[in-house]
């Protein structure tokens, strides 16, 4: 997690000191790689599992997978199946309660970033007791949190490589980061056979977030040489697999990219946060339920433009640009050809969001903690310009 800055630098410049923590996760990859769940329990000591994941890969087979590796390395185990997409307290809630009844040495996520964000904040609670709304911020716990699995089964989030959980107020869906080093996953398991039951449009929303991870990592206040060297082979690996991804059959090389490009992706938002795209889409999912990465790819290529002006050296690490050409306005070009390929919809009118909702939507995306990381400050006003740009199509904007 970056630590905060300590000296201001430009708009557009990284800040002049930075500080990052590595925590390494142990990885283990390939086909197949989920039957070997019981034994890395084992390794961390797990007799007691929970094994949190959703009905979709419960329905799929996946969790019956990962019940019969647990049951063959001879580990007791108890399910949560609940987990819903944008996990409330009310969800973490009733995970705990199935903590409860086992008192597991162990946590295991088993699914998309919704389950991996259950699962850290089932261990919040568990072991520090509380409310979720008591560790929103960074490095709140105060007692040792349990060892940890992550299984994602989507390429998006990449939240097995990070340490917050990002659960949504019951009250009025606003998402709190909760985050703290000691929720971060001990092992990560990335086994491409578990993508292939992913439905094509669930793959195109939740590989459109890695991609987005990717880009606003890369040029935040807060990069760095660490985060910047993890958002690159981000953005090189998920820019090369997006496409098979899309296409029937892509095989097991396009979803080991895809899971590989959202880990990195995930590192890099750990070690230097990310900006503005983030920061409109997310009023966009609590106000309107615009699912979350159909709602930061609407965004995007058009804080890439804001950015341009700061950023034009920074984008021409990521895309390649003759002398006289705008590398920002390539890369968001780049952007907008991927969404289209995917199939999400590229106006927020098409998204269900009317014009006139604009000006509070801007509002609450000022508020919202990651615009500060942005290269380039942005006022409400300006916020609610990157809105209109992205109401209907270029055609008639123009």
């Amino acid at each position: 997690m970056t630590s905060p800055r300590r000296a201001e630098a430009p708009p557009g410049e990284p800040d002049a000191a930075w500080r990052v923590s590595l925590r390494a996760a142990e990885i283990e990859a390939g086909p197949g790689s989920l039957s070997r769940l019981g034994d890395l329990a084992v390794e961390l000591g797990g007799r007691r599992v929970l094994l949190v994941s959703d009905p979709g890969l419960e329905a799929a087979g996946h969790v019956a997978r990962a019940c019969d590796s647990l049951v063959h390395a001879g580990v007791q185990f108890e399910l949560f199946v609940g987990v819903e997409e944008n996990p409330t307290e009310a969800c973490v809630e009733r995970g705990l309660a199935a903590a409860r009844r086992l008192e597991p040495d162990l946590l295991v996520a088993l699914g998309g970033g919704s389950v991996m964000d259950a699962t850290k904040g089932v261990n919040f609670l568990l072991t520090n007791g509380g409310r979720m709304e008591d560790y929103w911020g960074f490095g709140k716990a105060k007692r040792p949190m349990l060892p940890s699995i992550g299984v994602p089964c989507t390429a998006g989030t990449g939240s097995e490589a990070q340490s917050f959980a990002l659960i949504s107020r019951n009250v009025d869906h606003v998402k709190m980061a909760c985050g703290d080093a000691k929720a971060r996953f001990t092992r990560v398991l990335l086994d491409p056979e578990v993508l292939e039951t992913v439905p094509r449009d669930v793959a195109a929303i939740t590989g459109m977030d890695a991609l987005s991870h990717a880009v606003e990592s890369f040029a935040t206040r807060t990069r760095n040489p660490i985060s910047t060297a993890f958002a690159a082979a981000a953005w090189r690996l998920l820019d090369a697999a997006f496409p098979p991804l899309m296409r029937s059959n892509p095989g097991h090389d396009a979803r080991e990219q895809m899971l590989a490009g959202a880990y990195l992706a995930g590192a890099a938002i750990e070690t230097s946060m990310l900006g503005l795209a983030h920061a409109l889409a997310n009023p966009l999912t609590a106000r309107h339920g615009v699912t979350h990465g159909i709602a930061v790819g609407l965004v995007l290529p058009n804080v890439v433009r804001f950015n341009g002006e700061l950023c034009e050296p920074i984008y021409r690490q990521l895309v390649s640009v003759s002398p006289g050409e705008s590398a920002a306005e390539a890369l968001a070009l780049r952007l907008e050809e991927l969404r289209a390929l995917a199939g999400l919809p590229e106006t927020l009118e098409a998204a269900g969001v009317a014009e006139a909702e604009i000006d509070a939507l801007a509002t609450a995306a000022a508020a919202q903690w990651t615009a500060a990381h942005n290269p380039r400050p942005a006022e409400p006003a300006q916020l609610s310009e990157l809105y209109r740009r992205s109401l209907e199509a270029k055609e008639a904007i123009a």
